[in-house]
């Protein structure tokens, strides 16, 4: 996992973010009616690129976006709204982040199952407004009738071998006994076109595909697998897919 974990602070790695799907707007209306305590400030950690802090900023008083990566917390100040003036940017791990609260939320887009669990509930709850809450959020297309034909790809060339797909991080730190569930919601899918292209490279912008773990004719391999199975499905060379996130939170907990 450590192994993997570096590969985002490669530069191509977090170019490759870029091409992720956008979150549903619907996410962020969710996000703010979450909060309930002043002030409403914001902590995103493992904010990557900032695809949640960004469109957050101008809805909330402050955001601290918190990511290990150089190069992640670098792409992201360069991306739309990346120089709001309610977003805060630092490069560090969570467990080890100067945070600046009270904060009313803790958002986590796909990034806690990085972090190093204790240490980094230990370190924020204390930070927490009375009724503050984390938020994890996951979210990708879904209903991909061309998916079988990208699987292939991924367990072809995936460094990540043991995927659990039933797995559920949000109910491991539920069963750890490090916070207490308050609720989950499904967005409405909403639709989003993407060019072939992108779409294959946004596989990059994970830990076990990513291009520096690949020699190049491995990598070619994989984008011609991927482009194989989603091209009868597009049109011009652009894919139309649904994209649903996926909000679980609760009361974060010191550890016992």
């Amino acid at each position: 996992m450590t192994e993997l974990a570096a590969t985002f602070k490669q530069q191509a790695v977090a170019e490759a973010y870029q091409h992720r799907p956008p979150y549903p707007d619907e996410v962020f209306d969710r996000l703010v009616h979450l909060i309930t305590d002043p002030p409403r400030r914001v902590l995103d950690i493992g904010a990557g690129d900032g695809a949640i802090a960004r469109p957050l900023a101008p809805r909330v008083e402050h955001v601290d976006a918190i990511d290990f990566s150089q190069p992640m917390v670098d792409t992201g100040r360069q991306r739309p709204g990346g120089d709001h003036p309610n977003l805060g940017w630092q490069v560090n791990p969570i467990e080890a982040a100067d945070l600046d609260g009270p904060y009313a939320l803790v958002t986590a887009g796909a990034s806690i199952h990085w972090m190093p669990w204790e240490e980094t509930f230990a370190r924020i709850v204390p930070q927490l407004t009375p009724n503050a809450q984390l938020v994890v959020i996951e979210h990708g297309p879904v209903d991909m009738p061309w998916w079988d034909g990208v699987l292939t790809a991924i367990q072809k060339h995936s460094r990540k071998q043991n995927h659990d797909p039933k797995y559920n991080v949000f109910d491991a730190i539920a069963e750890r006994g490090l916070l207490d569930v308050n609720g989950t919601a499904r967005t409405e899918p909403v639709v989003y076109r993407q060019r072939v292209a992108d779409y294959v490279e946004q596989f990059h912008s994970t830990s076990s595909l990513a291009r520096d773990l690949m020699s190049p004719d491995e990598a070619d391999d994989f984008d011609a697998i991927v482009e194989e199975a989603v091209r009868p499905y597009a049109q011009d060379g652009v894919l139309e897919l649904k994209v649903q996130a996926e909000l679980s939170w609760g009361r974060p907990k010191i550890p016992s």
